[in-house]
């Protein structure tokens, strides 16, 4: 089995373009759930699929569907552009219950320890590009990113931070610890 790693922080903090090019350095890389998750809805005439009552649901299931995956036996690391974990801090930022497929969800990932407990915190850049996607202000982006931190520390684990740089250098940080902690 791989050794799964997460990338988390908030959204426009440059995770996605990092978790490329992890990829294109050889790198298994698992994509974001929430985005495909949006942009699948709104390519349905979902403007604001967020609002749908059944959003978390959709992005879990998506997470749990890539994570259960099977991967060749060659693969010894996988990098996670956001975990169940993160979909619990979206919960928690939009001030929504939390559905019981979602509490299971990490539930299952902690007890199963599917994770390693090392995460990247990747911080926010100083800025944010709306996009389709992507409509939040970057001050509201800084008070969702300290509620993915405050998630991962309550559930036990270690947040590594990535600070604001170039991808190549943030890529260069992330693949130094990877290569440290794969011994």
């Amino acid at each position: 089995m791989p050794k799964r790693y997460i990338l988390t922080g908030a959204p426009g903090g440059g995770k996605t373009a990092l978790a490329h090019a992890l990829r294109q350095r050889g790198y298994c890389v698992v994509e974001e759930a929430a985005t495909d998750v949006i942009t699948l809805h709104q390519a349905h005439g979902v403007e604001q699929p967020w609002q749908r009552p059944d959003f978390l649901e959709a992005i879990t299931r998506v997470q749990r569907h890539r994570q259960t995956t099977p991967v060749p036996t060659t693969v010894a690391v996988q990098i996670y552009d956001r975990s169940p974990l993160c979909t619990l801090a979206l919960a928690r930022y939009l001030h929504r219950p939390v559905p019981p497929l979602l509490t299971e969800e990490v539930t299952r990932v902690i007890h199963e320890q599917l994770y390693q407990r090392i995460v990247f915190l990747v911080h926010p850049l100083g800025f944010i590009t709306p996009t389709a996607v992507r409509r939040i202000s970057y001050s509201d982006s800084l008070v969702f990113h300290r509620v993915h931190e405050a998630i991962y520390r309550e559930h036990g684990y270690e947040l590594v931070d990535v600070p604001p740089a170039t991808v190549a250098e943030r890529t260069a940080l992330v693949e130094q610890l990877l290569t440290s902690t794969a011994r």
